[in-house]
């Protein structure tokens, strides 16, 4: 009995390897299967997640530096559209329907002329256009001083601001000092940074447009009325630059050092102690601050040489214009003009009562 028992347990013994190895293997290669399929998924899901991630950066990157649509090309010019007499005070102005290309008004706009700080749309679109980190502190130094016209600045050397600040600064204020350090921080410098602004230029079509520095303060930037148009067309592509140049304020807090007296042991003296200091710069056209202007980018500017200007992109009688305004003989004078123009736009019936072009729908 006990020798049966023991030859029975013996063959129980040698019989569960030759049953346990095909389940091994199964269960091995079962196994190897659900992690090559957990492999591949996970492999799908990387290049998911990498693709994801890369039109997020791209978005990003189109929100902050790169255009959102085409930009104007080309403008058409149809003589009786020009016959209205809106005794303007500018040397040359254009009004161009943005979605058709079409003047609606025309007087000078192929004459090359200074164009003072209108320049510092251009300055903000190559900053963009480089992809810059718009958080990067960069401070105002001596370099960044007008020695040319001698123009002040509420900006004091030593001053950090980021650099969208400065894109505020320049674009709203028109602040030179904020217009010169982006052209300094650029990569490659000055330099570098003029030859990208006449390089777009090129791009966008403005054949008799030269730029020599950031700011405008040189009279050698040069333009024209109908080369202003595309540039402005084309700085409405950009977000940032609308949401900037149509804000009518913005403020600024930089540290500032002050003497101030303390009294301690009975005695009083005077120490330094650096304070927050709170800035406001108010839009130069005032027409941002007005509520019954719809604007989307906006630009003054003035040198003895330019004479008083202004760009604008904004929507008069329920049609996107761009108007441009050079070489207006006063100060109010560019306002007015743009004022006579939105009401010759909203009451002249060929213009109110125009069919809308295959663009406008």
């Amino acid at each position: 009995m006990k020798k049966s028992l023991v030859l029975f347990s013996l063959l129980a013994f040698l019989a569960s390897p030759m049953v346990a190895v095909p389940e091994a293997q199964a269960a091995q290669q079962g196994k190897a299967k659900v992690t090559k399929a957990k492999a591949k998924k996970s492999k799908h899901s990387i290049k998911a997640k990498a693709k994801g991630n890369k039109h997020a950066r791209a978005g990003t990157r189109k929100f902050v530096a790169k255009p959102i649509m085409t930009p104007l090309r080309a403008v058409s010019y149809d003589k009786s559209w020009h016959d209205a007499d809106l005794n303007l005070r500018s040397g040359a102005a254009l009004v161009v329907d943005q979605k058709t290309g079409e003047a609606l008004y025309s007087k000078n706009v192929d004459v090359p002329t200074s164009i003072a700080s209108i320049t510092k749309l251009m300055t903000a679109v190559v900053t963009l256009d480089a992809a810059l980190d718009l958080n990067e502190e960069i401070v105002i130094g001596n370099e960044d001083v007008d020695h040319l016209k001698g123009t002040g600045s509420r900006l004091a050397l030593g001053t950090r601001l980021t650099r969208e600040e400065l894109l505020h600064l320049a674009l709203i204020a028109s602040e030179n000092r904020a217009a010169a350090a982006l052209s300094r921080a650029y990569p490659g410098g000055r330099e570098a940074f003029v030859a990208a602004m006449n390089r777009k230029a090129r791009e966008l079509g403005m054949k008799d447009s030269r730029y020599v520095d950031g700011t405008g303060l040189n009279s050698d930037n040069r333009s024209t009325a109908a080369d202003l148009v595309k540039m402005v067309d084309a700085a409405y592509r950009y977000p940032l630059i609308r949401q900037i140049t149509s804000t009518g304020s913005y403020d600024v807090s930089v540290p500032r050092t002050r003497v101030v007296r303390v009294r301690e042991n009975g005695k009083t003296h005077r120490v330094s102690r650096v304070v927050q200091s709170h800035m406001a710069f108010n839009n130069t056209n005032s027409l941002t601050r007005n509520q019954d202007w719809e604007i989307g980018v906006s630009k003054t500017g003035f040198i003895n040489e330019a004479g008083h200007c202004l760009v604008m992109q904004t929507k008069i009688a329920e049609q996107k214009v761009i108007i441009v305004l050079l070489d207006s003989w006063g100060k109010w004078s560019r306002i007015g003009d743009a004022q006579r123009i939105r009401k010759w736009l909203e009451h002249d019936s060929r213009i109110v009562s125009r069919p809308a072009s295959r663009a406008d729908t």
